[in-house]
């Protein structure tokens, strides 16, 4: 199964829990704010990387700082010293992700496939393969929902299986933000989603882990207000 096929497979039964959902959608809804997604758009119309993908990137790097570089996070004013190593300064953030999108592994710019399995897998590159190569669930897509549970790289190269990465992922975020739901674009260019997309995800989810909790509700509802309903007509007549 290829990295892409693996991705999809794992969108396609990923869950969010109710615990998790608000903390998504705060992330989520900042990320899709309006001068933020402009800053976004810009960059998308230079490299043709969907500036979704580059707004999850941005929050897993630097948790949306714009005075970092979006390869690696490193100041945007020095010249980086984690991977991608030796770039910099930028005069601005723009700048910065022109370059770590154009000019550097996994060369963002050059994809094609911005499908849910070809848009995970090139962000699961962006972090690098180590994941993949113990067949573990990437945290930097997988994160807060329940396709991950531990595992992470505490540095460059060192990798930890029992510790936990408390970073919300990308896959998570893209959810929330209406990417991939039925009415959205994924190529490059704007996501058109429906409005209130990440409450209604939301909610679902809620409803998906408590649904027999809501059922039982509805139902004790529905008798009470018959029985209302019932007394009503009674004393009527």
């Amino acid at each position: 199964m290829t990295l892409q096929e693996q991705n999809a497979k794992r969108w396609a039964n990923c869950h969010i829990s109710s615990q998790m959902g608000p903390a998504f959608e705060k992330v989520a809804n900042r990320l899709m704010a309006v001068p933020a997604k402009a800053r976004y758009q810009s960059v998308e119309k230079i490299t043709g990387v969907p500036w979704w993908f580059i707004a999850v990137v941005h929050e897993r790097e630097a948790s949306q700082n714009w005075n970092t570089q979006l390869g690696q996070g490193d100041p945007l004013n020095k010249k980086s010293v984690h991977v991608p190593k030796g770039r910099g300064p930028f005069k601005t953030w723009e700048d910065g992700a022109v370059d770590a999108l154009v000019n550097c592994p996994p060369y963002a710019a050059k994809n094609k496939d911005w499908s849910v399995g070809g848009a995970l897998a090139m962000l699961e590159k962006y972090n690098g393969l180590g994941y993949a190569s113990k067949g573990v669930p990437s945290p930097y897509i997988w994160a807060g929902t329940d396709q991950y549970t531990q595992g992470k790289y505490i540095a460059d190269g060192v990798y930890s299986p029992t510790a936990v990465d408390r970073q919300l992922g990308c896959a998570g975020l893209l959810k929330f933000m209406g990417v991939f739901k039925p009415g959205a674009t994924t190529g490059a260019g704007p996501v058109i989603a429906a409005a209130g997309a990440s409450g209604i995800w939301y909610y679902w989810q809620a409803f998906e882990s408590h649904w027999v909790i809501y059922t039982l509700g509805l139902l004790t509802t529905s008798f009470i207000v018959d029985c209302l309903i019932y007394a009503y007509r009674n004393r009527k007549n």
